[in-house]
């Protein structure tokens, strides 16, 4: 019976995926196990991976097409089957039904749906239990099934591990609170799903499942998955028409190759976990799965001894023709498409100003570098600001607040969200009690929690949790710059460079050291008195680094 795969929802603010690269073609044969595609969210790219086998019947989104969450991808099933009613099943009941509803009146719909909600499906002699989604964090409005380790059919106890569930920072275990048979998988490896979507159901065996199913989709099912579904079956015949030639060259280049275009490497996560427990580098190990993927025995096998370090040379891209017109255009990835609607969100809804001051780093420079002869870690600029700020922070509880729409929120604790810039866009892990540590600890928690974001380990204790928020573009060169406010903070901080100018002191004019920081304050929160007599104090602290560390 042919399976139909749908996009699922890999990150809590992921609205739609991108198909980065199909890895199988239509007429393709497809084992369980086998990668269909790689697929985009807005902060990763996620392994498609089927849990069916048979063939690919159908490809209903292109290569670096988008497709909203639950919208059909592809569908799997056996050679010559006919799906023409199951794309009219996941269209939302077919054309012919869609034609007669346009006849009716008002009032025969109204009658019609009111009568099929009250014929409920009785469940109660079905002894098996529904597994949904779990909501692993206070941000989480979903998550993917990175991997299975559990098979239908297998036995399940109470405390198993029935999968590992991604979001978009995190990999977390799902844990069963059941015993029986495993009968029904209804979320593939790679694919999300919603807070409370079912992913599995457990029972005992022979048990009639499909019951528990067709009742939870009568409850939950929403009506907007109509038009979603009419305008994917629209675009489907599009997709299969071009999708032969396009799909041939990146399936090619994947079996060449362990790592994907964003430099995620592809590799099973028991195969991960084997190679950091034997200290090997995973990015170095040849993958033997399907599009090069590495997998439990390519790290058994795995040799570091015999590693070339020779690697295929991009070829170069050639430069225009003088004079001649050209560009290049490519799709918004899904974390720039969430960063953008965030930050607009908060420029256009919070009303923002701005103070910017400048602050005379010289004692600064001298007592960092008195504080690295004997400190346990390299204590860094940014270190510094970090622990003034919250200090700062402390004697201005104001500035340390946020906004829940009819009422203010000001917190007692000290959290401080510090901005990372990776590769895909802007991470911000989170310094907790920032006040109560020691310049060595913030710049050991900050180095960790740095190495997390760029590497994708983040956890949700990591991220969660920020009451104020830095922004340092100084490493980069920038003298001066202003940040838009990360909700649910009042106030972010931008920090510039130091910068090495004439500065007038005691009456005369001399060389120092000079840092402007501006403060980017919620008007609806934080009033310009309040935003100053913070700058204020932030600018003391840093003018005479020995206060910070009492």
């Amino acid at each position: 019976m042919a399976e139909v795969i749908r996009m699922p929802k890999m990150s809590d603010t992921m609205e739609e995926g991108v198909i980065a690269a199909w890895l199988k073609k239509v007429g393709d044969e497809v084992k369980a196990g086998d990668i269909l595609a790689e697929v985009e969210t807005d902060k990763a790219t996620m392994e498609l991976e089927s849990y069916d086998e048979g063939v690919l019947l159908h490809i209903g989104v292109e290569e670096k097409d988008a497709v909203p969450v639950n919208g059909v991808i592809a569908i799997i099933g056996e050679k010559g089957e006919n799906i023409d009613d199951l794309l009219k099943d996941v269209d939302g009941g077919g054309a012919p039904a869609t034609e007669s509803s346009k006849e009716e009146p008002k009032e025969d719909k109204a009658e019609s749906t009111s009568s099929a909600s009250a014929e409920e499906i009785d469940t109660s002699d079905v002894n098996a239990t529904l597994i949904t989604m779990p909501k692993m964090s206070d941000t989480m409005q979903e998550g993917t099934i990175a991997s299975w380790l559990k098979k239908v059919g297998d036995e399940v106890k109470s405390g198993d591990i029935l999968a590992e569930v991604e979001t978009d920072k995190a990999t977390m275990e799902l844990e069963s609170y059941e015993d029986g048979i495993l009968l029904h998988i209804g979320v593939e490896e790679g694919d999300s799903v919603e807070i409370d979507g079912v992913i599995a159901i457990i029972g005992e065996k022979d048990a009639d499942y499909e019951k528990l199913l067709k009742a939870h989709q009568q409850q939950s099912e929403p009506a907007k998955e109509k038009p979603a579904a009419k305008e994917e079956k629209k675009e489907a015949p599009k997709a299969e028409a071009k999708s032969e030639a396009k799909k041939e060259a990146p399936k090619a280049a994947a079996t060449n190759n362990t790592t994907s275009e964003n430099g995620r490497v592809k590799a099973s996560p028991l195969a991960k976990k084997m190679a950091e427990e034997k200290g090997v580098d995973i990015s170095l190990v040849p993958g033997s799965g399907e599009g090069g993927r590495i997998i439990k025995r390519d790290v058994e096998s795995f040799d570091p001894a015999s590693v070339q370090a020779a690697q295929s040379a991009a070829p170069a891209a050639s430069a225009p023709a003088f004079g001649q017109e050209s560009y290049r255009e490519e799709k918004v990835s899904q974390m720039r498409k969430t960063i953008a609607k965030r930050l607009a969100e908060s420029k256009f809804s919070a009303p923002h100003f701005y103070l910017t001051m400048e602050i005379n780093m010289d004692k600064a420079i001298e007592a960092r570098k008195s504080m690295n002869e004997i400190a346990p870690v390299k204590i860094s600029f940014n270190d510094m600001v970090i622990k003034a700020t919250a200090a700062a922070l402390r004697q201005h509880p104001k500035v340390n607040s946020s906004w829940l729409g009819d009422k203010i929120r000001y917190n007692d604790h000290v959290h401080i969200g510090m901005a990372v810039a990776v590769e895909e866009g802007l991470l911000v892990p989170v310094i907790r009690f920032a006040d109560g540590k020691t310049l060595s600890q913030i710049s050991q928690e900050a180095k960790s929690l740095g190495g997390k974001a760029k590497n994708k380990e983040l956890q949700p204790k990591d991220w969660e949790g920020n009451t104020f928020t830095i922004s340092n573009l100084g490493m980069f060169g920038i003298e001066e710059f202003t940040a838009i406010v990360n909700p649910p903070d009042a106030c972010i901080l931008a920090v510039g460079g130091i910068k090495e100018t004439v500065v007038v002191k005691n009456g005369q004019m001399q060389v120092g050291n000079v840092m402007k920081v501006t403060l980017s304050c919620d008007h609806r929160v934080v009033d310009g008195a309040v935003g100053s007599a913070f700058l204020k104090t932030l600018k003391g602290l840093l003018e005479d680094p020995v206060r910070i560390l009492i």
